[in-house]
């Protein structure tokens, strides 16, 4: 992933709607979510989830699948996954690693 493209992601999911759709979809796995569905769980009105969807479908975060007259929304985990390998390239470079593991308790230092 390139640093734009991180950028980008960062900047979607720095949304408090916007990450919450995304967490949504993540948790429903490869079959995603229909449109109405992530609107009726988060409690947002159509046209403002557009937008939110929209911009993370621009994100490159979740891709969408016209179904008929419905949307359906799936996250990208390639993405998700690129996102977190970007984040976490040379994490704590010159030491085994255990340190920077998810949950690890940080490490003594500065």
């Amino acid at each position: 992933m390139e640093t734009n493209q991180a950028i980008a992601a960062l900047t979607a999911l720095g949304h408090a709607t916007r990450l919450a759709a995304f967490r949504l979809l993540v948790e429903a796995g490869p079959g995603g979510r229909m449109a109405g569905e992530i609107g009726e769980a988060l409690g947002v009105p159509g046209a403002t989830l557009s937008f939110h969807l929209k911009e993370l479908v621009q994100a490159g975060l979740i891709g969408s699948e016209s179904q008929g007259r419905n949307v359906c929304y799936r996250a990208r985990f390639d993405a998700m996954n690129a996102l977190l390998a970007y984040l976490t390239h040379n994490c704590c470079a010159g030491s085994d690693g255990d340190d920077c593991a998810p949950g690890a308790a940080p490490p003594r230092g500065c």
